[in-house]
């Protein structure tokens, strides 16, 4: 008689249990499946309120659980791929929302459970063009939930709508030195919504405990969206709170190491995307001014896949020699990771 096997909590090594699956949902964020570096992760994030660590850790295990319940492919299960997402939204509502209302938990928590729908039908979609689905459920369902949030009393904690129409650039352009420091650690703090700079150098201390080259990777592309900011005249206070380069971070670290080998042209693209990320966010702010104004990762979305749909045609980022349009490329290298 064969003796099932259940799914252990924890393993130590390749066959990790379940507990690290939950934990790598949080540090897939930052493109690692590293369990202890998503401890450090939910805990950077609770040195500023526990209910910000509960939030995100209890999003991912609603995610990957889903998943999981769903039968899901293991593989994306057990790496985390299923958990970041989810992750994402439970403390996006925490943060925007008020994390001590019932009404929060109970939104975060059903919401959770559709981000997962939500990511199996981005991976089918982009599958056809064999591109990551990155944040994009998250994306999509935070930026349905802040627009619809303010039409119901129960879930909207705040007085009034935070509609409020695009207006120039206003205040000082030349960042003092205190500034730029707190920027370059704040980039980092707010691809978790939060813009305190020991939380960007707490996560920064999570990358590298799991990759030196990611760690380094992101700094390179906190620095890029500092001197892109300040190179187009953005506000002294818009950059030194992070939010105009957070989504530099996240494209840097996606086109230099994660879909693209790590390499010299390869890092000179991934910082050109960063620059592009940071200007094209408050673009995509003054779009979504009506709802807010939130960007959250919609700059990183856009701009990692439109520079990885260009790659296919430099073969010198790819290792493959493109081919005429409508045939496969032809590989002349070891090619790049999979969606």
């Amino acid at each position: 008689m064969r003796r099932s096997v259940g799914v252990r909590w924890w393993r130590r090594g390749r066959g990790a249990g379940f507990g690290a699956w939950l934990l790598r949902g949080p540090s897939q964020v930052m493109f690692l499946a590293d369990a202890w570096t998503g401890a450090v992760f939910c805990c950077a994030l609770a040195t500023v309120d526990w209910r910000y660590g509960g939030y995100a850790l209890g999003g991912a295990v609603l995610g990957t659980a889903t998943a999981r319940l769903l039968h899901v492919a293991r593989d994306r299960v057990e790496q985390g791929l299923e958990g970041f997402n989810s992750c994402l939204f439970a403390l996006c509502l925490a943060v925007f929302l008020d994390p001590s209302r019932l009404s929060t938990l109970l939104l975060a928590a059903a919401g959770c459970v559709v981000t997962a729908v939500a990511t199996a039908a981005v991976v089918r979609l982009l599958s056809v063009w064999h591109l990551p689905s990155l944040t994009l459920p998250y994306c999509l369902l935070a930026s349905a939930v802040t627009v619809a949030a303010p039409a119901f009393g129960r879930i909207w904690p705040h007085g009034g709508s935070l509609a409020a129409l695009p207006h120039a650039a206003s205040g000082p352009s030349v960042p003092q030195p205190g500034d730029l420091w707190r920027a370059f650690f704040r980039n980092v703090s707010q691809v978790f919504f939060l813009d305190e700079w020991y939380v960007g150098a707490l996560l920064l201390a999570g990358l590298f405990l799991a990759s030196r080259p990611a760690g380094l990777v992101a700094c390179a592309g906190s620095a890029t969206g500092v001197l892109t900011a300040w190179a187009l005249g953005a506000p002294t206070a818009r950059i030194a709170d992070g939010s105009m380069g957070y989504n530099a971070v996240l494209v840097a670290l996606a086109l230099c190491g994660v879909f693209l080998t790590a390499a010299p042209a390869t890092l000179l693209y991934a910082l050109l995307g960063a620059a592009t990320a940071t200007a094209v966010t408050p673009a995509v702010a003054h779009l979504l001014a009506p709802s807010g104004g939130h960007a959250f990762t919609w700059p990183f979305v856009l701009t990692t896949l439109g520079f990885l749909t260009a790659a296919r045609s430099f073969p010198r980022l790819t290792g493959r020699t493109p081919a005429p349009d409508g045939l496969p490329p032809h590989q002349s290298g070891t090619p790049a990771p999979a969606a």
